[in-house]
């Protein structure tokens, strides 16, 4: 084995927790999907085929680690397509680093994974969230999403309306949020103020440790330069022409102490979605929900599937 191939894997192993209800599944499958531009995407299948499907796209400085309670809970009677973002987790970073480039990764893996006819229940988490916003005028995610579900997620205003800084709201407080968020400084091993630091930017004050070490080791295994660079997109993003035109049901869920994207961008986003099922308010909960609740997110997908997705013939 080269030295490489040695540290890839030592990464991969790092980037996540071993045990336990986070620790992510093995899938039954795997495949590597090629974006619009050539980009790469590292795809996991899990759960049996022909089953219902759901498709699962993390947010910044995630990866598919991130889905470890939900794939397990789902993976049961489902089957889970789950994809690491361009520059995250095993999909090489690209210099294309767009909302646009998104959309397309999310494009790509639906053709790749699901048949000309078949619809999916589709979540986005954060980052995930605005890659369905921004493939939501796509003709191939159209004709597969039966369903959305957004998690902790925004179209628009992401630093100015971030209470990750906690001062009142204005030019100064959008400076040091830009700042904060964008800073290029590596963030090292996972240690107790480490995990501190996480928690309080991501997390309710009621997160279990075994929570916040999930989270931790996952963000943590991000690459700085590809941390900072989405980042600045982030920044700038501006989707809610996406909301507008994202005609799938659509279900979005938030914490009531989300300080990166605080409950304003759920509501702003059900007044604008066409088919609105209502928003979810988890009291306590921070920006990760899909690891704080992990129950009641998958619940919540199982409603969506149950009520959008017709099983195939045959299956």
């Amino acid at each position: 084995m080269s030295r490489a191939a040695s540290a890839g894997r030592r990464t991969s192993r790092l980037a996540h927790v071993d045990s336990g209800p986070y620790a992510p599944p093995v899938p039954a499958g795997e495949l590597s999907v090629t974006s619009a531009d050539g980009a790469g995407l590292h795809v996991e299948v899990h759960g049996p085929e022909g089953a219902p499907p759901v498709v699962l796209a993390h947010g910044w400085t995630c990866s598919t680690a991130f889905w470890a309670a939900q794939i397990r809970e789902l993976s049961v009677d489902h089957r889970v397509i789950a994809y690491d973002q361009r520059g995250h987790g095993r999909s090489p970073a690209s210099p294309a680093c767009s909302a646009d480039a998104l959309a397309d990764d999310l494009v790509a893996v639906l053709e790749a994974t699901l048949a000309a006819d078949e619809k999916a229940v589709v979540v986005g988490h954060s980052m995930g969230g605005m890659t369905v916003m921004a493939a939501a005028d796509r003709p191939a995610f159209r004709e597969h999403a039966a369903a959305v579900l957004l998690c902790s997620t925004g179209s628009s205003r992401l630093v100015a309306e971030s209470t990750v800084v906690p001062i009142r709201a204005g030019r100064l407080r959008t400076w040091l949020t830009r700042h904060v968020l964008g800073a290029r400084a590596p963030l090292g091993p996972v240690t107790p103020l480490a995990l501190r630091i996480l928690k309080y930017g991501t997390m309710g004050p009621g997160s279990a440790p075994h929570m916040v070490e999930a989270c931790a080791r996952i963000v943590h295994a991000c690459p700085r330069k590809v941390r900072h660079a989405w980042s600045q997109v982030l920044d700038l993003l501006d989707l809610d022409q996406g909301v507008r035109q994202l005609t799938a049901p659509t279900a979005v869920l938030v914490g009531t102490a989300d300080r990166l994207t605080p409950p304003v961008h759920a509501h702003r986003l059900a007044a604008a979605l066409p088919h609105n099922l209502g928003v979810t308010e988890l009291p306590g909960l921070g920006h990760m929900t899909p690891v704080e609740a992990p129950e009641l997110v998958s619940a919540r997908i199982r409603e969506l599937v149950s009520s959008y997705v017709q099983v195939r013939e045959g299956a």
